[in-house]
């Protein structure tokens, strides 16, 4: 398989002019090929190296980290126990958001319950101007 870059920019959904950025700043694992014209022809490799970019951008892992990343991929085999030692960081740190957002949604949780506790009370007269906003959600 050989894509061109409007081709990998579609299947990827990244702009072609992100997959040139990717390319130029070193956080490619390997440099894309070129066809005999000079254009850039992306391999199922590439494509599955992009995904990864991406999941890891997503995810908040910071562009120096990435670059690290792939510089370590593309350095070759010897590397891999700072290769996981940088996604073992991350993914700590993704947990840590993750239990925050968890909190976030508690909360959120918490004020549907109250709304909609307080819905079927004002059809029976309730006040439903109260809103509790001192109250946190475990």
């Amino acid at each position: 398989m050989s894509l061109t870059i409007a081709e990998a920019s579609q299947q990827t959904r990244r702009t072609a002019h992100t997959l040139r950025y990717y390319e130029r700043d070193g956080l490619m694992r390997t440099p894309v090929r070129r066809s005999a014209s000079g254009h850039r022809a992306y391999d199922e490799a590439d494509l599955t190296w992009i995904s990864l970019i991406a999941k890891l951008r997503a995810t908040g892992m910071p562009i120096r980290d990435v670059k690290q990343y792939a510089s370590l991929v593309r350095a070759g085999s010897g590397n891999e126990a700072e290769r996981l030692s940088l996604l073992r960081a991350h993914r700590e740190r993704v947990l840590r958001q993750l239990e925050e957002v968890r909190s976030h949604l508690g909360a959120i949780d918490y004020k549907i319950d109250l709304y909609e506790g307080l819905t079927s009370s004002a059809l029976q007269g309730v006040d439903s101007t109260h809103d509790d906003t001192t109250a946190t959600a475990s």
